[in-house]
Parts: structure tokens; sequence; C-alpha cells
């Protein structure tokens, strides 16, 4: 099932949600006949993630030729084992395995919120990667639409306007707002509050808590956290929906968008400053930064509560023929893993043989390279580039940085960790160009790192 942001946390998506439960993907197959003796080695570095069940170790067999897929750190140092595989979100410089060995390569597997390591968003952390799989669209794998299962999602009928009507009659508010992860780097409650003076939102989350939900049912974790009918058709009683990302960054959008949009609460939305190249039509998301203060956003909203006509032209999309995106329809039909879909390899399974074949042909130039004592140039080793995740330093949601007061906690804490992930960015690489072998030098390279800064400033 589709997971959510619910009450406590941010969700887990889609396609790692059903992995434990799937049978092993092997790859659709190939005329590799190598024993499994003579196959590259993948290493997954965060075991967690392995996408094989039971067992430790698997030969997947992929377009270009098999590889050994393991999650067992004992072939870290094999000469056949050529890529380690990390999660962004269980990364940490200070952990890192050193030294760094020149025959492997380092995939990244990075779909959840920058917020989870702002390490990835400064060129010295992404760039210590070969191969990443992210939410942009940049990335070599890319996972941008990883919340919408199909179009068909987002053709799923909306709730009536008169029932719409009929529950402003009864006294809800315009407006949903349903967080219960506050104090993120998007600062999205401080705008909320604002937002708040000038018009009616239900909030029922931890966050800005004014509502409470009508049944025990629906305050329930578990029943947030999935697409649970009674759930789902409760939001979709709203006209809009607060669709606020935790954290800001191109083509970071998740089920806060999507879902909304799938029951016909239009959202309105803050996150990927590029929204606008994935939406069915022109018409289908109010944009919170078009907007030049919470006031006048919520004058429009007003001013669509009250005209049907106008707020109806928000959910054409759902019609035949209303999405009119080729560049969205292009991308849902031209990716090679499903969300929740059997008939092909979750985003996990997919990365691995993208990573696996990428693997068999550099070994090939490899070969060919010695074989021809240096005629045939060695293969130049690939680097991720900084668009593959570049997220923006976070903004406060509302005002700007010089208006908050010294003691401010949002940024005490996210202006703080996205500038201190630069410096471990730093340290790390240079720790592998000094070819260290002792983790716990680390902190003395940051320390260096600081006292550098202080310097030059």
């Amino acid at each position: 099932p589709c997971g959510a942001e619910g009450w406590a946390q941010d969700a887990v998506p889609p396609g790692a949600a059903f992995v434990a439960a799937a049978a092993s993907y092997r790859g659709p197959g190939n005329n590799d006949t190598r024993s499994n003796k003579a196959l590259p080695i993948l290493l997954w570095w965060s075991g967690s993630l392995f996408p094989h069940f039971p067992g430790d170790t698997e030969r997947i067999d992929c377009p270009r030729g098999s590889c050994l897929v393991t999650r067992s750190r004992r072939v870290a140092r094999h000469r056949r084992t050529k890529a380690l595989i990390f999660y962004g979100t269980d990364f940490r410089a200070y952990e890192a395995p050193l030294p760094r060995l020149p025959h492997q390569t380092w995939a990244l597997f990075h779909e959840e919120s920058p917020m989870n390591n702002y390490l990835l968003s400064h060129p010295p952390g992404i760039q210590l990667f070969n191969y990443t799989a992210t939410f942009r669209r940049e990335s070599d794998y890319p996972l941008t639409l990883q919340w919408l299962p199909d179009v068909g999602y987002l053709r799923g009928p909306a709730m009536p306007l008169a029932e719409k009507d009929e529950w402003r009659r009864k006294g809800y508010g315009p407006v949903l707002y349903m967080q219960s992860h506050c104090d993120v780097p998007s600062d999205r409650d401080r705008y909320v509050r604002e937002l708040m003076k000038y018009i009616q939102v239900d909030s029922y989350g931890k966050c800005l808590h004014n509502r409470e939900l009508p049944s025990e049912r629906l305050r329930d974790t578990s029943t947030a956290t999935t697409e649970d009918s009674e759930f789902m058709a409760f939001i979709a009683r709203y006209k809009f929906h607060l669709a606020l990302e935790n954290a800001i960054c191109d083509d970071y959008m998740t089920e806060k968008l999507w879902r909304p949009m799938h029951l016909g609460a239009v959202p309105v939305y803050r996150g990927s400053p590029a929204v606008r190249d994935w939406m069915p039509n022109n018409l289908s998301i109010i944009l919170i930064d078009d907007f030049d203060s919470p006031q006048e956003l919520a004058k429009y909203l007003d001013f669509l509560d009250k005209n049907g006509d106008e707020y109806m032209k928000y959910l054409e999309y759902k019609n035949l023929g209303g999405i009119k995106n080729q560049f969205l329809l292009e991308s849902l039909e031209r990716r090679e893993w499903g969300v929740n879909d059997m008939t092909l390899p979750n985003y996990l399974n997919g990365f691995e043989c993208f990573i696996c074949d990428r693997e068999n042909t550099r070994v090939k130039e490899e070969q060919e390279h010695k074989k021809s004592r240096g005629k045939t140039p060695a293969p130049r080793p690939r680097i991720a580039q900084f668009k593959h995740m570049g997220c923006p330093m976070p903004a406060p949601g509302f005002g700007s940085v010089e208006d908050l007061s010294g003691g401010d906690s949002w940024k005490e804490m996210w202006l703080q960790d996205y500038w201190q992930s630069l410096d471990q960015g730093e340290a790390l690489t240079a720790m592998i160009h000094h070819n260290e072998s002792h983790q716990g030098r680390f902190w003395d390279y940051m320390h260096e790192i600081f006292l550098k800064r202080t310097r030059q400033h």
C-alpha cells in the first residue's frame, strides 16, 4: 500500500514498502554463462535495503550481464567487489568505509527528503558517488515519480462540489492541514500559522493542532499512513489541502502532492520549484510562491471557495482527455520500475541491475585496455554531478532569516545542519585523497576545515 507522511514521521516510499513481501527479483535474464565465482560483486552497504529474501547473497541476471549481490560486508575488500551501494539517509561521512579502494565505484540510492542528509546537497558530498538514484530527474536512475503509481491514479473521481459545500455549511474550513512532523527545514508551520490569520484552516495533526478527527479509528496512526477508504473520504471533503513538503528541492514531490490530486482536493503547494513540469495540465494546483503573502493567498482561496465554476477548473484534469502534459505521460511510460505493480521490478531491483550493467561494461573496458597495452583508453571514472541532488539552503517558511530572533530553534537547527554538512563532505573528500584508513581521524579533518574557515572570515 502507498504510505503517507502520517502523524509522527515521514512516510515509507511505496516501492520500498513491498520489497520485503515480494518474491526475490532476479532480473530479466541474459546469455551470461559465467559461474557465480566469476561475476562482479555488488555490496549493499546499507544492508536493510537489500531487496532479496531470505538470503544474504543472490545472483541477478540483468540485460547486459550477471552479478552477485550481497549485504555481507565480509566481501567489502574483495577484488571482485566492484560497487558499494549506499542508502542516502544512512550515509554518514564519519562512518564511510576507508580507505576507498580504487577498483570500487560508490552508488547512491536516495529517494527520501533532502533533510535526511544535507551532505548530499553539496558538491563535495554528491561527488563522492559515481552513480545515483535520487528524486532529481538529472540523476542516473531518476526516482522522481515514486509516489505516483500510474496516470489512472490522477483520474480518480473527486467528491461532488455539492458535498464539499455541504461540508462547509457544517462549519468545517475550506482548507485542510494534516501534519505531525513539525520543525522541518521547509519551516512550513511558520507559513501556515500566518495563513490561519486570514482563512479558516482545519489542522488535525500535531502541528498547529486545532481540530479533532471525528472518530477514534481515524486518529489511529496506521489508518493515516495507508490509503484507508474512510480516511481518504474524509480528506476528499475538503476543497483545498495544504501540501507543503518537509524540504525544498527540485523534483522532490511526495504523497503530500499526489494524494490530494488523486482525491480531488486541490493542493495548495510548496515544495519542488519545478513542480509545474509534472502537472497534468496548467491548472491543477495552487502554488504558494505565486502569492506575495499568506493574506493574498487566503483572498484567492476565499474567492475559489465562493465561486464553484472557478474552483472546478482546477479539477478538469480528471475529465476524459484532461491530462495534457506529454512530459508527464511519457515519463510514466518510460520508467522501467513500478509502484505497487508486481509485473515490474521495484526501484531497488531496477537500480541494482542498472549498476550491474554498468559494472560489467567497466570490467570489459578495463580488460580491453590491459590487453591492448594502453592503445585502447581506460574507462574514465564517472562522477555524480551537483544537480543529481543539489538542494538549496533552507529558508524560513515566512519572512526572512534577518527577521528571526537569535534563539530561533529552526535557524539554529537547520541552517547549522546545512553548512556543517558541507564541512563533512570536504573532510571525507580530503581523507580519501590522503588514502586515510582510520575513520577516527575524521574529526581532526573537520577541525582543520573549521580553522581554515575562521581564518578566511
